[in-house]
């Protein structure tokens, strides 16, 4: 029974695994030789693994292979060791690449609190490109097969390679091999070295908090004026206004959607003209957080969206969220008097700063004020 629901384990790791090299098509030219190379390291799996395994199943054999005892107190103490002096970012994560623990190295070179990242999948952090290729040997290293090394490049930083390390271990008391990972920069200097490690906003994180606060409440005074002098009761010259309040200065991307009888896009604000045009064209029904948001009036704050079919597909069947690089987005319901109006959704890409909480809290607001003057309620 126990080998049964490993081998289910290993099968739906594998099904998600497939997923993610799906959804990856959709990216340039120049990225398809590393999802291709791990689309074939997975066939190869399937027929040298996943294969056997479910004969020895199916012909009554456990198929249990020995199992290794229990890394000992020492392995445990090197490991504590290891996260708390090694001068290079390191991750431990299980065989789905989320993460068990982070160093102190890893959450400045990142740029993620540890107790932010614990929990989440490490593959949020990288390059949509790179994401299929590091989930495929992170749980080839778990499975056992050796350790391994590849180049990734992290979202915040996409110009830079990072060379990720791969190698098993096994703590004492964890049911399953975990990975260790190693995360070392082209750059150096950019690594978190002893006496560089400190950034810019680790020095002066006071400063760098009022400086976003000050263009908040710019931002808040310029919708509020934008607001006021727009045509009340018009609702899509009001969105269309406000949308370009926000857009460049606040967000990448700005797409109203209203929803009163059906569903209708209203407002797309993107980098380029083409792109704006292309989703534009998407209907506003087939985006399943749209819908959601417009059906639970909650507003949704997402940084790395787990889901990149969250915002549907574009014409050529991509994901809009892998197609735009989208880092963090924010989707919030237009309501008046409890009932839905519309839907605004924004979209930050590439190495620029995630939405905050603080953010999404003053867009809730800015989207309440954008209700009332859309439908012109007193």
């Amino acid at each position: 029974m126990a080998q049964t629901e490993e081998f289910g384990e290993e099968l739906a790791d594998f099904v998600r695994r497939v997923a993610e090299l799906k959804a990856a098509r959709s990216l340039s030219g120049k990225d398809l030789p590393t999802v291709l190379d791990a689309a074939i390291f997975e066939l190869d799996h399937v027929a040298d693994q996943l294969w056997p395994w479910y004969e020895r199943l199916s012909s009554g054999s456990s198929g249990a292979l020995p199992r290794t005892a229990s890394a000992d107190r020492q392995e445990h103490h090197l490991l504590r060791a290891v996260f708390q002096r090694f001068p290079l970012p390191v991750a431990l994560v299980d065989r789905e690449a989320v993460v068990r623990r982070l160093n102190f190295a890893a959450t400045s070179f990142t740029g993620v609190r540890a107790g932010y990242a614990t929990g989440r999948p490490l593959t949020g952090f990288l390059a949509h490109a790179d994401r299929a290729a590091f989930r495929s040997q992170a749980a080839a290293v778990a499975r056992g097969e050796g350790d391994r090394s590849l180049t990734v490049r992290l979202q915040q930083r996409p110009s830079t390679p990072v060379h990720a390390t791969l190698a098993a271990v096994r703590p004492s008391g964890e049911p399953h091999t975990t990975v260790l990972v190693v995360l070392q920069p082209g750059d150096l200097s950019e690594a978190g070295a002893p006496g560089a490690s400190e950034s810019p906003t680790a020095r002066v994180p006071d400063l760098d908090e009022t400086t976003r606060h000050a263009a908040l409440m710019d931002l808040l005074d310029e919708m509020t004026t934008s607001l006021l002098t727009a045509p009340r009761g018009d609702r899509e010259a009001v969105l269309h206004q406000a949308a370009h309040v926000l857009h460049g200065r606040f967000a990448d991307w700005v797409i109203a959607d209203t929803c009163t009888a059906e569903f209708s896009r209203t407002t797309v604000l993107a980098p380029s003209e083409k792109e704006a045009k292309a989703l534009a064209a998407q209907a506003p029904a087939a985006c399943p957080l749209v819908v959601q948001t417009a059906r639970t009036a909650s507003p949704s704050l997402q940084v790395r969206p787990p889901d990149p079919a969250a915002f549907g597909h574009n014409a050529e069947g991509a994901p809009v969220l892998v197609q735009a690089d989208v880092t963090s987005l924010l989707c919030v319901p237009l309501m008046v008097d409890g009932t839905t109006q519309g839907v605004l959704t924004l979209f930050r890409c590439g190495a620029r700063l995630a939405f905050s909480m603080a953010e999404a809290k003053a867009m809730d607001t800015m989207s309440r004020h954008m209700a009332l003057a859309a439908t012109g309620t007193p």
